[in-house]
């Protein structure tokens, strides 16, 4: 008997918590955030406790008193390179290019790339560079993305710290960075070079504020996401259970993972900065044993059931976005939509460099 695809899912017979639809709000432009800010931990912070229903508007430096003595915060201490090269498609430098390098590949001088214009970037055609650098783009990898080689023997991080930009979200200024924000779109903490975007929740964190956690006791734990296209690729499928995230690499240091399991047989509070924390969190314990180190694609949206983190600290995120829907699965969809109409009324600024919301039981 002949196999036919099944009939595309009506929109309408599903669950409004699946429908991309419901994840849309109105956001006024002025409201997106261009630059962090001044001090970092000046940033404004809505208090959302889900028991209570409730919404509290407070700052970030505030954060230690919402919190209790033994809590424990996780962070993502990756670091952002400036991976994003402007070249040519010529020798003569008359046509333009875009290459956002995504991660090494083997041998190192292999990248994997998101690349503009893609459709006029093939295979076997040559991208030339700053500093006379050219790279031969050896395969295709999809749409827009390409499979990039550079000259043997050359030091890819020390090139792009060179000649790279920090790869700034399109809604601020366009995706055009400036000097300021080699230090700006990187949290205070952060060491592990690897990620295409920042860890937005931890911006906000100073030195201030980690001194006062320390002062009430509560625990600081690490791990590493590097943040990929995946954290950041819209959802396009009406119904999101149909969306897949692409895979990004992780790391939970064994001492970390203590310092965890303890925290859960004590019952204290596990407060996580940010969705890819998250993310690694509550990938790793789907595993007997846990998944300490590798790559994840999970997927968090509504009716997730959450076994590691019982707090959150987070932006506020993109209409549509896989970021939002985590957000509602932690929070629950009405109190986190209503959240966000709030935080629009009340004018926080929005997105990476825009103020955050702290998510308690």
């Amino acid at each position: 008997m002949e196999d036919h695809p099944p009939e595309p899912m009506k929109t309408s017979s599903v669950d409004p918590l699946f429908r991309l639809s419901s994840y849309d709000y109105t956001l006024p432009p002025e409201r997106i955030a261009q630059q962090p800010a001044e001090p970092r931990d000046s940033a404004r912070m809505m208090v959302v406790r889900i028991a209570a229903q409730s919404i509290e508007h407070a700052h970030f430096f505030e954060l230690p008193r919402f919190l209790r003595t033994g809590d424990v915060i996780v962070v993502n201490i990756t670091r952002v390179i400036p991976a994003r090269l402007f070249g040519w498609r010529d020798p003569n430098r008359q046509h333009p290019c875009e290459a956002l390098l995504l991660r090494p590949l083997s041998p190192p001088r292999d990248w994997l790339a998101m690349v503009r214009p893609g459709r006029r970037i093939r295979v076997g055609s040559r991208l030339y560079f700053p500093d006379q650098i050219t790279a031969e783009v050896i395969a295709h990898r999809g749409p827009g993305l390409r499979l990039l080689r550079f000259p043997a023997g050359i030091r890819m991080l020390e090139y792009l710290h060179t000649h790279g930009h920090m790869p700034i979200p399109p809604y601020i200024r366009s995706g055009r960075d400036r000097p300021e924000d080699r230090e700006w779109y990187q949290t205070t903490y952060a060491r592990v070079e690897g990620s295409i975007a920042a860890p937005t929740a931890g911006l906000h964190m100073t030195e201030r504020v980690q001194t006062a956690l320390r002062e009430k006791q509560i625990k600081w734990v690490e791990l590493t996401l590097h943040v990929g296209p995946g954290t950041f690729k819209p959802v396009t499928t009406p119904d999101i259970r149909q969306h897949r995230i692409d895979p990004e690499a992780y790391d939970i240091p064994p001492e970390s993972w203590k310092k965890i399991e303890t925290a859960l047989r004590e019952k204290r509070r596990i407060i996580a900065v940010g969705t890819t924390t998250t993310r690694a969190l509550e990938y790793a314990v789907r595993f007997d044993p846990p998944r300490l180190k590798g790559w994840t694609d999970l997927f968090i949206y509504p009716g997730f059931e959450f076994r590691i983190i019982s707090g959150l600290i987070t932006n506020f995120h993109l209409p549509r976005s896989s970021l939002l829907m985590l957000v509602c699965a932690f929070g629950g969809y009405d109190l986190i939509m209503h959240a966000y109409q709030e935080a629009i009324r009340h004018q926080y600024r929005f997105y990476s460099y825009g103020d955050c919301m702290l998510i308690l039981p």
